[in-house]
């Protein structure tokens, strides 16, 4: 899943919280079965979860979670919802992590933040898991560009290469694409991104088209501002670092505002994403640089920026995407919700029942048993399983 709301939350506090996963199987698409919450797993000691995901193609996950002043790493069960094991050796106040994705064969990368004795900024160390079932740390993820900060990673578990957005901290927060080999730790290409308009103030939402060999990201050229610019489709070429851009939907009385989320079926090559002032989803087709529709949450109008969708996950087996909605504008605003769409914008059906915060991330989910987990247990420190 987007690791970067997690780590603005570990940047600006716990009230940011509330402001602010490929190689498959060629298994066939599980048949329908029940639609709704499950199990609600709780981190160690109950502490404040910071970032999670699983493997879509197996039955463990990982997350991070306040452990002994600081952050510590546990695997889980998908099945169970129970705590396997917790790494927690040198955890502390001065030594925490991020979990960053899982990649194609259960590969996890995660950050890890060092802060020296009498300093005050973090110095970043990137650990994998090879593979998650292990339970181990097994080896490092050394960028080939010093002091980089991870962003975004793209969600997906088929292929390699793996594509990661980051920010070099001491040169302006100069934003680049690493295009990687998580697991071997080796690189195939490293791509500047023009800072004017990959900055972090456009808020940049990242997806891979693995089909085209392209990364695909979404983001509003203006800040979101209320009647301002369409978003902007950007598809980058990972092997020349081309990239070829265009105009996203706008609709709506005030436009579109921000990208919220984004997801990309790595295959097919349909995106969708969420915008902040209207209340819709909207899909392309990046093959083709088109729109294919662009549609409102349920029981929403395109004025409804309080009813916004938020993350997106996408489940390139059974052609879905699945967008979490921090309020229900069918129930007048109680409770959150997981609202499924097919890749041509149809809607399927909506989970109810999750208690999340705004901004709230896309979902880990696993296309094969058809489930996924999202915040929305009591607090900050469960997550809920759902089935879809």
């Amino acid at each position: 899943m987007n690791p970067a709301t997690f780590r603005r939350n570990r940047k600006f506090g716990f009230a940011a919280a509330l402001l602010t996963v490929f190689w498959l199987p060629a298994f066939p698409a599980v048949a329908a079965q029940m639609v709704g919450l499950g199990k609600v797993l709780t981190a160690p000691g109950g502490g404040q979860i910071f970032g999670f995901d699983v493997d879509q193609n197996g039955d463990d996950g990982v997350l991070a979670s306040a452990a002994s002043g600081g952050i510590a790493v546990s695997t889980f069960d998908q099945d169970t919802a129970k705590i396997t094991r917790t790494l927690s050796k040198n955890v502390g106040p001065d030594s925490e992590y991020i979990v960053d994705g899982i990649f194609a064969g259960d590969v996890a990368l995660l950050t890890h933040e060092v802060t020296p004795n009498g300093k005050l900024y973090a110095k970043r160390f990137y650990k994998v898991m090879n593979p998650v079932t292990g339970e181990k740390f097994t080896g490092a993820w050394t960028p080939p560009l010093k002091d980089v900060d991870v962003q975004l990673v793209a969600e997906n578990q088929q292929s390699q290469p793996s594509v990661v957005f980051v920010i070099e901290l001491k040169n302006q927060d100069k934003p680049d694409l690493i295009v990687s080999d998580i697991a071997t730790n080796t690189f195939d290409n490293v791509i500047p991104l023009d800072p004017n308009l990959f900055g972090l103030g456009n808020g940049p939402q990242l997806g891979q088209y693995a089909a085209a060999n392209e990364a695909a990201l979404a983001l509003s050229p203006d800040g979101g501002e209320v009647g301002g610019a369409a978003p902007i489709n950007v598809l980058v070429d990972l092997s020349s670092g081309k990239t070829t851009q265009f105009n996203g939907y706008n609709n709506g009385p005030y436009g579109s505002g921000y990208v919220n989320g984004m997801a990309v079926d790595p295959n097919t090559g349909i995106s969708a994403t969420t915008t902040e002032l209207n209340a819709q989803v909207e899909f392309y087709n990046l093959a083709n640089k088109t729109g294919v529709n662009a549609v409102q949450l349920p029981c929403t109008g395109s004025a409804d920026q309080y009813y916004s969708g938020a993350g997106i996950a996408v489940d390139p087996v059974n052609k879905l995407f699945l967008v979490t909605e921090t309020y229900d504008a069918c129930s007048g605003g109680q409770d959150g919700v997981v609202a499924v769409y097919d890749e041509t914008g149809n809607f399927i059906e909506s989970i109810t029942g999750f208690q999340f915060a705004i901004g709230e991330p896309a979902p880990a989910i696993n296309p094969g048993k058809r489930t996924g987990w999202a915040f929305g247990g009591k607090g900050f420190s469960q997550l809920q399983q759902f089935f879809y």
